[in-house]
């Protein structure tokens, strides 16, 4: 009977027990999604517990009305602890992710050693750009690395090219930007959403045949592949945006979203002209992944972007120092304006990848893509202006105005352009992997329809008469007035093999490639043939050694073919260069015993079939024909490292020299001293004589000797939740090539280029796992505050001139000067 009275006691006990129980049940799942067993689940303080299934899943009883907190334990993940406070009989479903954690291989070290063999190649950590102070983004962080020159642009120049000379693909997917905006200021957003981003490669030259036609650099993004629920919203005084991303229950399908908008008032307001500016930049972009099984994934790319500018100018007012043998002033310029300019740029780029894998070893891509570019600039603007020396003693009455008028006049700048490229892409890219080779290969149509109307005038008149002034007429001092209507089709194809040597003394990596390019706007066909080799001798500290060397050629597109008249020259060849880039990589062990690299790499460039262009802000003018040969070398270095753990910084110095010989048919018509009239022709053709001697090699636009970027992360080592970035450019003095007059060509120069911005962030909410379960706040993982200050120098840095001409018709050069001092504040929420 004993036994039996126990029993009874042990079921009234339980039932009477249970009502002051509660259970928690759930799944646990790794970083990757997926799910992990035998993780001992324990309430805190106690030694009983239960395990994880191998599906994941688990249930505990927990005490109810009182708050406890659960331990999630297993030997290859971090630790993790969550509170929870649950009212009798309430049932509480969680999902847990565990992170994993740092494991050490004593014996065994596997790294990527791509960057460190591959010349020109820089990965950039794509968390870093969506803290960076700026509103540049990734882009932001290429210009600390190749320098910048404006701030206002996501445009970058790399070794002596133009913009027009960078590739930038997203998922294979080549990305191509607005061709007839003229300032940063209506520029917009940047293509690429950091929120986005898996990974960024950048190479800044001696990149191999798989990436396309272009003379400079490779900007490669891939978008991520996620793995779980998640997402960002941020609103700040220049930008908002959110974005969110996930993976369906049976892990084939995953999306990614996001959408932006851009309103930089605050920046164009600063301007120096005054006036109501009205920018508006937005963006939605996603990204689909579905695998149907384990060898065919489909994946879909969308972006659809819009960008306006309007501005209604009143007036402004400028200031530059000028030094002449007769008087030295500080001449202004005071214009008074009426009209408005209306801008609007739209693009759409729709692709979609099918890839299948045959084996183990073979993997197959198919790429069909459409981009549309549309673009209307409308602007009809009219200024009167009066320009002398202008009085700064603030005791005078007449201080700030002009006191000693040297010209006085107007001016009229019209504009109706419009412009819409479509193309169409399909592409096949295949890899091979036996044994020490790593084959790829690729073959691709591409179909571009350009239709382009440009009507554009401008008119002066100063001093009461037209300029140029020939009485009995009136004449422009600028006009265009064309159309063009193309198709285009090009044909690529490319093979490349890379290639690894494992010795008892050395690894050696070998890549060679070559590639083909036709197109049957002027029928020219173009072989590029390029390779690459490293050499990682078996040293105590670890020391590569690499080299590349290849031609590099650019098919014109759209700007190349167009000359200062508007005319096209559908004629104009490839610009081709051959390219050499020799360095090294070294990593060794900083303060605190933190890793760190550095790297040297020298550069030399021949050019030819060189397409002369002018740099006006961001507005890049070809003169419309192969009339020049160039050729650029330098050397950069940098250091990579971290100033505490997990804030990644770095330093890059560059040294550059790139000139240009331009032919000699600049000059139309020119008279010996013998009287012959010489016809226009090459440099060998020219007469040097007393009346005209030969110029030689010019800067080219993009030429500067110096250029010095500083990023820089650091947080309180006390508080890992306070952070400062740093961003400094240095840029030493560039030319300015005065527009449509070559005969002046490198007759301004515009002063170095200094920028400092700094941002502050800190962490107003972190710790979702320690909140309790009716938190609303619950599902927020961390909330970002940051501060920003632009230009924190004020530095009043110039990017192009505006020329004035005087009574007696000589011209003045005013500087148009970039953003002074700017404040913004940012708010980033992650969930």
């Amino acid at each position: 009977m004993r036994w039996l009275t126990g029993l009874l006691l042990l079921l009234c006990t339980s039932v009477y027990a249970q009502p002051n129980k509660a259970v928690v049940s759930g799944v646990i799942n790794n970083e990757d999604g997926y799910p992990v067993n035998a993780v001992t689940i324990s309430i805190l303080g106690k030694q009983i517990g239960v395990a994880s299934s191998d599906s994941g899943t688990f249930q505990i009883e927990v005490p109810a009305n009182t708050t406890f907190a659960l331990s999630f334990s297993h030997t290859n993940y971090e630790l993790l602890q969550k509170q929870f406070h649950l009212s009798k009989g309430e049932k509480e479903i969680v999902k847990i992710i565990l992170k994993r954690k740092d494991v050490v291989l004593e014996t065994v070290i596997v790294e990527d050693n791509t960057e460190k063999q591959q010349t020109g190649l820089i990965k950039i950590d794509a968390k870093s750009a969506a803290l960076l102070p700026g509103a540049s983004g990734i882009e932001g962080l290429i210009k600390t690395l190749v320098g910048s020159n404006n701030e206002l642009t996501s445009q970058y120049n790399v070794r002596g090219g133009s913009f027009d000379e960078n590739l930038v693909y997203i998922n294979d997917f080549e990305i191509f930007r607005p061709y007839l905006v003229s300032s940063g200021q209506q520029e917009g957003l940047s293509i690429i959403n950091p929120e986005m981003i898996r990974s960024v490669s950048f190479y800044t030259g001696g990149f191999q045949a798989n990436y396309g036609d272009k003379l400079s650099s490779v900007l490669d993004i891939k978008y991520k592949r996620p793995s779980k629920f998640g997402g960002t919203l941020y609103a700040g005084l220049l930008e908002q945006g959110l974005h969110f991303e996930g993976v369906s229950k049976n892990k084939k399908f995953t999306y990614l979203v996001g959408a932006r908008n851009k309103s930089n008032t605050n920046v164009v307001s600063s301007q120096a002209t005054v006036g109501s500016y009205i920018p508006a930049s937005s963006d939605l972009q996603s990204y689909f992944t579905y695998t149907v099984n384990k060898k065919i994934q489909v994946d879909f790319l969308g972006i659809l972007s819009a960008t306006k500018f309007t501005f209604y100018p009143e007036s402004v007012k400028k200031t530059a120092s000028v030094f002449s043998p007769f008087y030295t002033a500080n001449l202004g310029l005071d214009v008074f304006f009426e009209g408005a300019e209306k801008d609007r740029y739209t693009t759409a780029l729709t692709g979609s990848t099918l890839s299948y894998k045959l084996n183990d070893s073979v993997t197959l891509k198919l790429l069909v893509s459409r981009f549309e570019n549309n673009e209307r600039e409308n602007f009809d603007i009219s200024g009167a202006y009066l320009f002398g020396d202008r009085d700064f003693d603030n005791t005078s009455s007449s201080f700030g105005l002009i006191i000693n008028p040297l010209g006085a006049g107007f001016y009229q700048d019209y504009a109706r352009n419009n412009l819409n490229i479509t193309s169409w892409q399909i592409a096949h890219k295949g890899t091979l992997q036996k044994e020490k080779h790593f084959i790829e290969w690729g073959l691709g149509f591409e179909h571009t329809k350009i239709n382009d109307h440009l009507k554009q005038w401008q008119y002066q008149d100063s001093a009461g008469y037209n300029i140029p002034n020939i009485p009995g007429s009136l004449n422009f001092t600028y006009s265009v007035n064309s159309k063009a209507d193309l198709n285009i089709r090009k044909y690529t194809a490319y093979i490349k093999d890379n290639i690894l040597f494992q010795q008892p003394n050395v690894d050696i990596a070998l890549q060679g490639g070559i590639r083909f390019n036709y197109n049957d706007l002027n029928n020219e066909f173009l072989i590029s043939p390029r390779a690459q080799i490293s050499f990682r001798p078996h040293w105590k500290k670890e020391v590569i050694f690499k080299a590349s060397t290849g031609f590099y050629q650019q098919p014109p597109f759209y700007r190349e073919l167009r000359n200062y008249n508007g005319e096209i020259n559908t004629r104009i060849r490839a610009q081709k260069s051959w390219q050499l880039v020799a360095g090294m990589d070294y990593s060794f062990k900083g303060p605190g015993n933190r890793p760190m690299r550095f790297t040297a790499e020298a550069f030399y460039k021949k050019l030819w079939d060189v397409v002369p262009y002018d740099i006006d802000n961001v507005k890049i003018r070809y003169h419309g024909k192969n009339n020049a040969q160039a050729h650029a070398t330098g050397v950069e270095f940098r250091l990579f490292g971290e100033l505490l753990e997990g804030a990644e910084s770095w330093v890059s110095l560059g040294i550059m020299r790139t000139k240009e010989n331009i032919f000699a048919d600049y000059y139309q018509k020119y008279y010996n001293a013998a009287g012959e009239l010489i016809t226009a022709g090459t440099v060998d053709r020219v007469v040097r004589d007393s009346a005209r001697q030969y110029i030689g090699s010019l800067r080219r636009p993009s030429d500067r000797l110096v250029t010095l970027g500083l990023f820089i992360q650091d947080y309180l080592s006390t508080n890992k939740n306070f952070k400062v970035h740093l961003n400094l450019l240095y840029g030493s003095n560039m030319t300015y090539n005065i527009p449509d007059n070559p005969r002046f060509r490198n007759g301004l120069i515009i002063e170095p280029y200094i920028r400092a911005d700094i941002g502050f962030s800190a962490v107003i909410l972190k710790d979702k796992n320690k909140r309790r379960s009716m938190d609303p706040l619950r599902n927020i993982e961390n909330i970002w505050l940051s501060v920003e200050v632009f230009n924190v120098i004020d530095r009043a840095n110039t990017i192009s001139y505006q020329l004035i001409k005087d009574f007696s018709n000589a011209t003045y050069a005013i500087p148009n000067r970039l953003t002074p001092r700017l404040i913004n504040i940012k708010l980033l929420t992650r969930f």
